[in-house]
């Protein structure tokens, strides 16, 4: 579909993380042949963003919520995304970009990398790298950390105290929850910071079950990809350590 309208302005590039998220975007827009209007008429399962919601998320003065920039992609799947089975990967793609820009706007200048939980090792450890956990990720509101959780699983009290400082996680179920809402996503990557809490709280057993259960889960998935070939001896080892410190 072939259309015209009236020329856009250019992308402000005062932040580039931003900039580039709007960059995505239009591309999205132009590859799909829509206007703003059109997209905003399309039928959607959820309520549409309006014409005006839509021009905002391309123009790089602001960072838009994930629900319009994954709308936005919905809104513009091409065929050969259609076909190809692409679209997991714009997705994944987008959302990484909307991170980045909002990590770009939201965190202070001294963050420079996501933090390292094999190198917590006290519970004062385990509170600032998940408090700064949370600014990599951009500072999600407790509100947008409970919608992407579980029924009851992170309540917005809760996770305020978490992001003050104030307190930890109650158990692994709340702590996987909170990273998850923080885009600690990959199982791999979990699997760290569950063996990071259970050093901390000396291997309880409800923190060895979880780790147990994340090597399970991470050896399932290299199974798919590599057949033939085991969990890593990492992994197994330290579900083995926390198995004796539990004992």
């Amino acid at each position: 579909m072939t259309t015209i309208g009236r020329p856009e302005k250019p992308v402000d590039r005062t932040v580039p993380a931003r900039a580039k998220l709007a960059d995505f975007l239009r591309s999205r827009k132009a590859a799909a042949g829509l206007t703003y209007e059109q997209m905003a008429k399309l039928p959607q399962t959820k309520q549409a963003p309006s014409k005006a919601t839509l021009e905002r998320a391309a123009a790089g003065t602001t960072v838009p919520s994930w629900d319009t920039v994954e709308t936005f992609v919905f809104m513009t799947v091409t065929k050969d995304e259609e076909l190809s089975g692409r679209l997991r990967t714009v997705l994944h793609r987008s959302r990484d970009l909307w991170i980045q820009a909002r990590r770009a706007t939201r965190a202070p200048y001294y963050v420079h990398k996501a933090p390292d939980p094999t190198l917590i090792s006290s519970r004062a450890d385990l509170s600032r790298d998940l408090r700064r956990q949370h600014v990599w990720a951009g500072y999600p509101t407790p509100g947008e950390m409970a919608r992407m959780s579980g029924p009851g699983e992170l309540p917005v009290s809760t996770t305020r105290r978490i992001i003050a400082g104030l307190a930890l996680p109650v158990d692994p179920r709340q702590t996987v929850a909170f990273l998850k809402a923080c885009y600690v996503l990959h199982h791999a990557d979990l699997e760290a910071w569950l063996h990071a809490a259970g050093r901390v709280d000396k291997y309880d057993t409800q923190w060895c079950r979880a780790h147990q259960f994340m090597a399970r889960q991470i050896s399932a998935e290299r199974a798919k990809t590599s057949p033939g070939n085991s969990s890593s001896t990492a992994v197994l080892h330290l579900a083995r350590e926390g198995e004796q410190l539990a004992a």
